[in-house]
């Protein structure tokens, strides 16, 4: 959940589909902000979509089903997130929904989004100096 507005055309493309739609969204959305939901001026800590400056932010992981109403947010995200000089690894799962993973954890396309998922995480701790699997020795 990025964005309360939900404005974009993969939101309201999947109206009424899904385990999650704009209802189930919208519902949540008032749940988390209360009287602030829709206001102009909602802070980005709480709908980051909303948020004129990403510089600066850690690397970000983003994927999302093809077949859900965030895919286009989520999509646009990872694009300001380029755009601020930011890294973000972007994965648009064909014809997954939202949940999938859970729903369906033996699908193929489930095991290859853990698959990337973890393959990023790794590359991610490598980067950092610490290799995944390794114990390192506390500092004396």
């Amino acid at each position: 959940m990025l964005d309360d507005r939900d404005t974009t055309f993969s939101c309201r493309q999947m109206t009424g589909t899904g385990l999650w739609d704009l209802t189930s969204n919208a519902t949540a959305w008032r749940a988390l902000l209360g009287s602030r939901y829709g206001a102009a001026d909602l802070p980005p800590y709480a709908a980051p979509a909303r948020a004129t400056d990403l510089s600066g932010l850690p690397p970000a992981y983003i994927d999302v089903g093809s077949a859900e109403m965030f895919r286009d947010q989520d999509m646009a995200y990872a694009n300001a997130i380029w755009q601020a000089g930011g890294q973000a690894e972007l994965h648009v799962w064909s014809g997954a929904y939202h949940g999938f993973d859970g729903i369906a954890p033996r699908a193929a396309v489930t095991r290859d989004a853990r698959d990337a998922r973890t393959r990023w995480l790794r590359r991610l701790l490598t980067q950092s100096g610490h290799v995944p699997g390794q114990v390192r020795p506390d500092p004396v």
